[in-house]
This record gives C-alpha cells, sequence and structure tokens, in this order.
C-alpha cells in the first residue's frame, strides 16, 4: 500500500508577479484546535507543560515560543500552530497531559489554508474584501480576529504591521486566491490614510 502524501490546496499556483505586494500559501503549517476551561487551573497548567507558554487569554491576541504560536479564538478555544512535521507527536502529547481534565484536542492541519500577504499595502488589499479598519491602532502585532472576507468565513493574524496571515476553510483557497490576486493586482492599489488637522 502507498504512503499518503500531503499535498496543499494550492500547491498547484505559483508566486505572483504582476501583484503589488507578495502572495504565498503556508503550506508546512501544522495546526491543532484546543478547547478547554480558562478558569481550570490544571488545565491551564498541562497545557503550558507541553507547549512551555501560557495560553493567551485576552481576546484577540497571541502569543509565541519557539516554532509554537498560539491565537486565542474565543474563550474556550485556541489554535495552535506549529511546523506540520510536529503536530501530530503535539497533539499526542496534549492528549496525554490533558487525558484527566475535560478538553478537547484535534489536529486540524487539513482543514485551512493559510495565505501570507507581505509588504506595503497588504491591509489595504485585505480591506477590499472585509469592513475591518485595519488602520486602527487594535490591529497590531499578535492581533488575531475572525472576519467575514469576500463573503466567507476567515482568520485573521497580525504577525507584523506589514505581514498578515488569512486562514480560510480548504475548499475556499482558490476563491480567496483567486480574489487576492485582484485585489492586490499593481495598478490596483490604494492608500489609505488618517485624516488630520
Amino acid at each position: 500500500m502507498g504512503e499518503l502524501k500531503h499535498e496543499s490546496a494550492l500547491a498547484h499556483v505559483s508566486e505572483p508577479a504582476n501583484t503589488s505586494i507578495s502572495l504565498r500559501e503556508l503550506s508546512d503549517r501544522g495546526m491543532i484546535d484546543l478547547r478547554g476551561l480558562a478558569s481550570e487551573r490544571k488545565f491551564l497548567t498541562a497545557v503550558k507543560g507541553v507547549l512551555g507558554v501560557d495560553l493567551p487569554k485576552q481576546p484577540r491576541t497571541s502569543v509565541a515560543w519557539g516554532d509554537i504560536k498560539i491565537l486565542w479564538l474565543s474563550v474556550d478555544q485556541w489554535l495552535i500552530l506549529c511546523p506540520r512535521s510536529r503536530a501530530t507527536a503535539l497533539e499526542a502529547e496534549l492528549r496525554d497531559a490533558l487525558k484527566s481534565v475535560h478538553s478537547l484536542v484535534v489536529n486540524v492541519s487539513d482543514m485551512r489554508t493559510v495565505i501570507r500577504l507581505e509588504g506595503e499595502g497588504c491591509r489595504e488589499t485585505i480591506m477590499k474584501g472585509s469592513s475591518l479598519d485595519l488602520i486602527d491602532s487594535t490591529y497590531a502585532p499578535g492581533c488575531v480576529r475572525r472576519m467575514r472576507f469576500a463573503e466567507i468565513a476567515a482568520l485573521l493574524h497580525v504577525v507584523e504591521d506589514t505581514v498578515i496571515d488569512v486562514y480560510v476553510f480548504r475548499s475556499y483557497a482558490q476563491y480567496t486566491w483567486d480574489f487576492l490576486l485582484k485585489a492586490a493586482r499593481k495598478g490596483s492599489e490604494v492608500r489609505l490614510f488618517s485624516g488630520g488637522s
């Protein structure tokens, strides 16, 4: 019997050349969905013992430790990011540490596609498909936000001022990629500014 081979949703696309910002898929990202009670000390301690860092408890925040990132999704849900090669082992470690704690740990690495936008204008490009005001100071590096993007559900993670990751369900990967190619096309740039006196 043959070996299972992972192929990302956008494996067939190449990095675009006619865009004002850089667009690429992050195909090597492992993702683990974690659910539990942030008020339960045993849960928090067990998770920190595996990941080496406290879970973020403030809405729309994230934390990082080495090659692990944790995104806050709701009061009882987090998305743990790691290299894809580590996801299965990390899921097993978390399950083992949490076996006597009310919780849920699921490897969802194949559920979402991650598209990285990088460069001056990445925020404006996203705003063409979303009602979020990404020039507001609340969207600083580390910010995480669920959003409606081009009429589909998406997750936004501000990595740096000019680097943003957009997570969409795998079945919408091609649609999102095509939308971003058009929104980021050279000549279609939109420059936003804050009003002054």
